[in-house]
């Protein structure tokens, strides 16, 4: 039966016009920055800096310039807020508000973090542009010398040898003690969390006096560099400890249960499971806790001593470092030994700042991820295997002579020598014991199990 309307059948859905004159579809902008946005910011901080001029040159007698930064930002947000309120709902002004707060501080800190990067290398700019500033030290200087003369090479050296004794203290510790909380769970483990968490916060002139008492004054060792070392190793432990164990606790669970399930033993599970997926994130807690010990001044200052002298031998005698070098150099009256200090503070930031690049460039790779050396050893060891592969084959039946049938015997298997003619002697093949004697071959012949 037939619609009488349309000639369709009975229960087809008939096309509908709705929507066919609309406009078409406008595609939503899910950009972070919009035009009213930026209005609105614009006009609150024009307003909020000319109600804050108004207020302190006419209203009230306010002369500080903290005060007039303080005031200006306050009356900023609450203008933006009032602005946004325009053409927003209650939710959208909080959260708009909310994100301008939380980037201005970002950038005030950043600006911080850049003025005073800044400020050191303006200030010592011109000591580190001497060569003789990286390749001489104090001992021929005097405090009204000239910046051609003179460096800071003492320091540089005390520095690294310090860390390095620092880190072949730290780095075996700090790993073992990481792996111990994680792998023998217990009472005893917490306890000992705990203590690593407390002594992240303890202030370095507690290490430092720590050690004096106990290294320098009970055990009689005199000032050196290695005391200093000591002193930087209480400080860098707990971080190692601290950081690597919240790597290790991310290493999942299942590549422990899937060692485990193939016969290894918990060590073997450690050293070839977890250590090696989170050697990334292990690195970045060695590199962290370096750059925290190697900005260090009052352990190295109680353990260290003071000299202008080139030593490098970090057991005996007095060592400086940069920090070390840096706070005495600063404190000079002489404009040439304060620029010497900053400097001195100049190349302190350096290094860390290498470090830290150092920790963001190992510790963003995520386990298992190769580097492109690593994926190129890896093409070379496929391709051998290829061709190791491919020579077996061709080995055939020769090779299936030797291994009992197995076709992919080593590449360097060659089937036994025939007997020589008129010989006796049969090849010492064993047989499978399994198997009978060859078809058509008399008994005693080397085919046959009684042979």
């Amino acid at each position: 039966m037939t619609d009488l309307l349309d000639n369709r059948p009975a229960g087809t859905v008939r096309p509908t016009t709705e929507g066919l004159n609309e406009s078409p579809e406008v595609r939503r902008n899910t950009s972070s920055v919009h035009g009213p946005d930026v209005l609105a910011l614009a006009g609150a901080a024009v307003g909020s800096l000319a109600l804050t001029v108004l207020l302190f040159t006419w209203i009230a007698p306010f002369d500080s310039i903290l005060g007039f930064a303080v005031v200006a930002y306050v009356l900023f947000l609450s203008v933006y807020a009032v602005l946004v309120s325009f053409d927003e709902n209650s939710v959208a002004v909080r959260d708009k508000v909310a994100a301008v707060l939380w980037q201005s501080l970002a950038t005030l800190l950043l600006a911080a973090l850049v003025l005073v990067v800044v400020y050191t290398l303006w200030r010592g700019r011109s000591a580190l542009v001497h060569l003789n500033f990286f390749t001489q030290d104090m001992s021929r200087t005097g405090p009204l010398q000239p910046l051609t003369d003179g460096g800071v090479v003492h320091a540089i050296v005390g520095t690294l040898e310090q860390i390095a004794i620092s880190l072949a203290i730290t780095v075996p510790l700090g790993l073992a003690c990481a792996v111990f909380l994680n792998e023998v769970p217990g009472r005893y483990a917490r306890f000992v969390r705990t203590i690593v968490e407390a002594m992240t916060a303890l202030p370095s002139i507690v290490a430092g006096l720590f050690i004096y008492a106990t290294v320098i004054l009970i055990l009689g060792v005199d000032k050196s560099g290695s005391a200093a070392a000591l002193a930087l190793s209480v400080m860098m432990l707990p971080i190692i400890i601290r950081a690597s164990d919240v790597v290790i606790r991310l290493v999942p669970g299942s590549l422990r249960e899937a060692s485990y399930a193939l016969g290894a033993s918990q060590w073997r599970t450690v050293w070839t499971v977890v250590l090696p997926t989170a050697r990334s994130g292990l690195t970045t807690a060695v590199i962290l806790g370096t750059a925290r010990g190697i900005g260090e001044t009052s352990p190295v200052l109680l353990t260290s001593g003071f000299t202008a002298d080139l030593n490098t031998n970090a057991f005996s005698g007095p060592q400086v470092s940069l920090p070390l070098a840096t706070f005495q150099l600063v404190g000079s009256p002489q404009p040439s030994l304060i620029a010497r200090g900053f400097g001195s503070a100049a190349l302190l930031m350096a290094l860390v700042l290498l470090l830290f690049i150092v920790a963001r460039v190992v510790g963003g790779r995520g386990p298992g991820e190769l580097t492109r050396n690593q994926r190129h050893r890896r093409v070379v060891a496929s391709r051998r295997d290829v061709e190791r592969m491919s020579r077996r084959t061709r080995l055939g039946p020769e090779a299936a002579a030797v291994s009992g049938g197995f076709p992919y015997a080593a590449p360097d298997a060659v089937p036994y020598p025939a007997p020589a003619a008129g010989s006796d002697v049969a090849p010492d093949v064993t047989p499978d014991p399994g198997s009978g004697p060859e078809p058509g071959a008399p008994s005693g012949a080397p085919g046959s199990p009684s042979g």
